[in-house]
């Protein structure tokens, strides 16, 4: 991990609404994970998006477990 490639993101958690702080490592490229809820608990996938051209974070997609692509 690379703290100078470390973003902060607000979000939203899909299932309760709860807005929360994610910190998104770009160093990773673009990528899928999963993160837990911090009130509820429920799984949120994430869709990581980062440009290969300049390294930088594009897009942070969130969904219920049921979107799974």
């Amino acid at each position: 991990m690379h703290e100078e490639m470390l973003t902060s993101r607000a979000v939203h958690c899909p299932y309760c609404d709860t807005a929360f702080e994610l910190l998104v490592d770009a160093s990773q490229g673009s990528h899928m994970t999963w993160e837990d809820c911090p009130r509820c608990c429920a799984p949120i996938q994430l869709r990581i998006s980062v440009s290969p051209q300049s390294g930088e974070l594009e897009e942070v997609a969130l969904g219920r477990d049921d979107d799974v692509v």
